[in-house]
């Protein structure tokens, strides 16, 4: 859904999401408790971030010394339908002129070395980084030669330069965005749709204990700044005013990383077998006599997080929103059940899960009284 509500937006020529400060610093924040040099002494990268807009570059620029930073930089893709305005990062001026080399309404290229109370009036603010840009003291800002891709050589080559990526990338290039961390080994808190998480090369990854789900939880989605003639179509309207800005929620959103935090180390509370069949809220577990088996898996069908039996030691397959809850040292992640599993898994994994084809399960769903499930990650207990 998230996917396609963007994908609805971009058509319509519509399609200015904004992170929220207040999203951005609750997520980092919550690595800063964990371990408050997460980012002492690193060049942070937002390489899908026009300055001029980005709560990215805002919340960074801004705790630059409380971080402890060495360097922040921040390129953007295009020219920014709200340059100059977004921010109030450059006052009155509506537009950039020639004058003193400065570029044109671009792609960006902003770099932060340092900040300070350039203007001494005992505060340090978006205006005392504008005045140390224009005046090119100790920071950059230049066009970009190409349009900004993350994936362009000049992009690639500041990527080499950082140490952590912090931005929201594009959904519809997850893929390859999290293929170019990886391969260039980076450090990232960024931004997704939860459903990548069936993709297979994202999964690996998860299963392997190289990415995890971020501090915040999002189960919900997260609400996106839009521009206040933003329209969406009459039957999905999501829309609210908050802090006299316009949002819009997007489900299915969440924070992918691979800083370690606190919530993820935290065990699950839960109840036993027979408590959850005598107790739980919901009706599709509680007063049965036992859980749903799955026809083509030896496992047994959990369709809640909150209903994971604490004193069941088989297979159990979970929504893929377990991943939010999820503790390595709680649970085994054994694979994931989709229309792919059949073609993607490992054949030592299959056999392990006594994987029996079954007419209806598309190459690898569960199915359940000939039925198929949701998306499901198939996991067990840990033995303590």
């Amino acid at each position: 859904m998230a996917n396609s509500n963007l994908t609805n937006a971009k058509k319509a020529k519509n399609d200015e999401f904004y992170t929220q400060f207040s999203d951005i610093q609750k997520e980092i924040e919550a690595y800063l408790e964990y371990n408050p040099n997460t980012f002492c002494d690193k060049v942070v990268y937002c390489n899908c971030d026009d300055p001029f807009e980005s709560n990215f570059f805002r919340y960074f620029v801004l705790n630059f010394k409380k971080l402890g930073l060495k360097r922040l930089i921040t390129t953007s893709y295009k020219p920014s339908p709200v340059a100059n305005t977004q921010l109030g990062l450059f006052g009155d001026d509506k537009t950039l002129t020639k004058s003193k080399g400065r570029p044109k309404v671009t792609a960006n290229k902003f770099i932060i070395n340092e900040v300070h109370d350039i203007d001494d009036d005992g505060e340090f603010n978006l205006k005392d980084v504008a005045q140390q840009l224009k005046a090119n003291k100790h920071n950059e800002w230049t066009p970009l030669e190409g349009d900004g891709d993350f994936r362009s050589d000049e992009c690639v080559n500041l990527l080499k330069q950082s140490d952590i990526v912090v931005t929201n990338p594009p959904f519809s290039l997850f893929r390859e965005y999290i293929k170019q961390l990886f391969g260039y080994n980076k450090k990232f808190v960024i931004i997704g749709n939860i459903n990548a998480i069936t993709y297979k090369e994202l999964f690996t990854l998860i299963q392997a204990d190289k990415i995890w789900l971020g501090a915040t939880n999002f189960n919900k989605g997260m609400y996106f700044k839009v521009p206040f003639d933003f329209v969406y179509s009459d039957s999905y309207k999501f829309e609210r005013e908050q802090n006299g800005e316009k949002v819009n929620r997007v489900p299915g959103v969440c924070w992918f990383t691979n800083f370690d935090h606190g919530r993820r180390h935290q065990p699950m509370p839960l109840m036993s077998m027979e408590d959850n069949l005598k107790f739980s809220k919901h009706k599709e577990i509680k007063g049965k006599n036992s859980y749903d088996h799955y026809e083509n898996y030896d496992a047994i069908e959990v369709p809640f997080t909150d209903s994971i039996p604490s004193d069941y030691h088989g297979i159990m397959g979970v929504p893929i929103t377990f991943l939010d809850k999820y503790s390595p040292e709680q649970f085994e992640i054994i694979w994931q059940a989709s229309g792919n599993t059949r073609a993607s898994a490992p054949k030592k994994i299959l056999k392990r899960l006594n994987y029996q084809p079954h007419a209806e399960d598309r190459g690898g769903c569960t199915i359940v009284n000939g039925n198929r499930t949701y998306g499901r990650i198939l996991i067990k207990h840990k033995k303590k």
